[in-house]
């Protein structure tokens, strides 16, 4: 395989299936390689834990009563490891409840015992698409935090007041400094930021307090 190949291979979601049953497991892995989709399978929460690759785009299909680590606590433990992977979990009917307190602490949805195929893959769909979309808004929030070290505490402070809507001559009055002082920091700011427009810098700043926030 070559780099490329090897690129690709890497970007592609995976779609992993953890189950103790054998049955279970290879029904779901064969409809989902019926769709094009990358699956792996795994009979235990401890087996996928050994593998798991929290780089590695997907989602995760989980049963939710199993021997051993069971999938509420693989959950947790994914939590504690803040690996961000979207689960669905497959419960049977008398686990609706955990099933609902499994979703309240961020699972996408469950799913119940005996399913529709479709159904199924309409929620991995889901799954990957919000898998996907977390991503990129961590790719982002990265790269602006990159940008951000790139500033001097002084272009810092003069961010932050061009953000909140002041005006130069404002900003100049308030720290103490020249109009023109004022002009180069900023220009310097949106410089290093690469922001196109005040409402961009904004943007950026706001994808940071997002992130802190949670």
């Amino acid at each position: 395989m070559n780099s490329r190949e090897k690129s690709v291979a890497e970007s592609e979601p995976t779609v992993y299936v953890v189950d103790d049953d054998p049955g279970v497991l290879d029904a779901v892995q064969l409809l989902l390689r019926s769709v094009g989709l990358r699956a792996r399978a795994f009979s235990s929460a401890g087996d996928f834990l050994e593998e798991y690759d929290p780089d590695s785009p997907g989602c995760l299909i989980l049963d939710l009563r199993m021997p051993g680590m069971g999938g509420r606590e693989l959950q947790k433990r994914l939590l504690e490891m803040e690996a961000e992977l979207p689960i669905i979990f497959v419960t049977a009917h008398g686990d609706v409840p955990t099933a609902v307190e499994a979703v309240k602490d961020g699972a996408v949805d469950f799913i119940q015992k005996p399913f529709p195929d479709q159904k199924l893959l309409d929620k991995v769909n889901q799954a990957l698409e919000l898998d996907a979309r977390q991503r990129k808004e961590r790719e982002e929030r990265r790269i602006v935090e990159l940008r951000l070290k790139t500033l001097t505490p002084r272009e810092r402070e003069v961010m932050g007041l061009v953000a909140a809507g002041k005006l130069n001559k404002t900003i100049a009055r308030q720290m103490g400094i020249s109009q023109r002082t004022v002009e180069i920091h900023r220009s310097r700011v949106m410089e290093k930021m690469e922001a196109s427009s005040v409402p961009d810098l904004v943007h950026m700043i706001l994808k940071l307090d997002s992130a802190d926030s949670r």
